[in-house]
C-alpha cells in the first residue's frame, strides 16, 4: 500500500538493495478494481533519484513544483529527475474502466544527487517500436536496439529500457554492456529466461541476470511472452533510502526532511 492507498505490486526494492543497482524499485500498480488505485499519489517530495512511469492502460495526472502539468496517456512515459528536489502529485485514473502501468526509480550518484529537476513526457506516437524479425516487436523507450535510440535521453544512468513481445516458441536475444547489469519483468504470457534451464516464468516474475555472459536470451512459451528489459551502469555508492527521498548518507537525509519541513526543500543549483 502506497501513497494514499494505492494497492500495488513491488517487484523490486528496498529489500533487494544493492542487487539492482543503478535501480531501485520497480512498482506494478496494474490494477481491476479502481478503488484499488484512485486515491493516487498526492502532493509528495523526491530528491536524489529520478522516476520512470510507463503507463499502458489509463492515464495519470501529474502536476510539479516546476509548473509542469498534464497527462501520461496509455503507452505514454513520463521521466522524472527529482535532483536537489521536487514537490509534485500523480494522480491514476482509468479509461474505459482500465487502468495499469509501472514506475521504476534509479538512483542518481552522488554528484548529480543535488542537480537541477527535469521533466520529460513522451505520448505513444513518440516512441518508437521495432520488428528486428517476424513475431517480435520492441517499444524502445531508452537506449538503442535494432538500430534504433529511444526518446529519453541525457539520463545519468544511462540506461536501456523496452518493452519487449515475442510471438509463440520465438528466441530472442540481446547484448548487455560491459559492466551493466540487466534484469527483466515479465507482464504477460510464458518465456525462458537462461538457456542452461528449461523452466518457463510468467506474468510478474522479476528476473535478474548475473554477470557472467554477455548476452540475455529468452525463449518465448506456446502463447509468447511479454516484458519490460532494462539495463543501466552500477554506481557502487553508499544508498541511504528513506521514502521519496535516496541520498548517500542518513545526515543528508536528515537535512533532506528537515528542509521540506521548513520550507526550503526547493532549490535551483545552476
Amino acid at each position: 500500500m502506497e501513497g494514499a492507498g494505492v494497492r500495488l505490486h513491488r517487484a523490486f526494492g528496498y529489500s533487494e538493495i544493492p542487487l539492482f543497482d543503478p535501480f531501485l524499485m520497480l512498482d506494478d500498480f496494474r490494477a481491476n478494481r479502481p478503488e484499488d488505485y484512485l486515491a493516487g499519489f498526492p502532493w509528495h517530495p523526491h530528491r536524489g533519484i529520478e522516476t520512470v512511469t510507463y503507463l499502458l492502460e489509463g492515464r495519470v495526472e501529474h502536476g510539479d513544483s516546476m509548473g509542469h502539468s498534464g497527462n501520461v496517456t496509455a503507452g505514454g512515459v513520463q521521466w522524472m529527475t527529482a535532483g536537489s528536489g521536487i514537490i509534485h502529485q500523480e494522480m491514476p485514473k482509468p479509461v474505459n474502466g482500465s487502468m495499469g502501468g509501472f514506475q521504476l526509480w534509479v538512483n542518481l550518484p552522488k554528484k548529480n544527487k543535488m542537480m537541477d529537476p527535469r521533466y520529460q513526457e513522451l505520448g505513444a506516437d513518440e516512441i518508437p517500436r521495432v520488428a528486428p524479425k517476424e513475431g517480435v516487436t520492441i517499444i524502445v523507450i531508452s537506449g538503442t536496439i535494432a538500430g534504433i535510440t529511444g526518446p529519453v535521453q541525457d539520463i545519468i544512468a544511462e540506461p536501456e529500457f523496452f518493452d519487449i513481445t515475442l510471438g509463440p516458441d520465438l528466441a530472442f536475444s540481446h547484448t548487455v554492456r560491459s559492466g551493466y547489469g540487466a534484469a527483466a519483468y515479465v507482464i504477460g504470457g510464458t518465456g525462458s529466461f537462461d538457456r542452461h534451464l528449461n523452466e518457463e516464468v510468467g506474468d510478474r516474475t522479476m528476473l535478474l541476470f548475473g554477470e557472467a555472459g554477455t548476452s540475455v536470451e529468452v525463449h518465448a512459451g506456446h502463447e509468447g511472452v511479454r516484458f519490460l528489459y532494462f539495463s543501466g551502469k552500477p554506481l557502487r555508492e553508499p544508498i541511504a533510502w528513506g521514502g521519496p527521498i535516496v541520498m548517500n548518507t542518513k545526515d543528508e537525509l536528515r537535512q533532506a526532511f528537515a528542509e521540506y519541513r521548513d520550507g526550503t526543500f526547493l532549490r535551483k543549483t545552476g
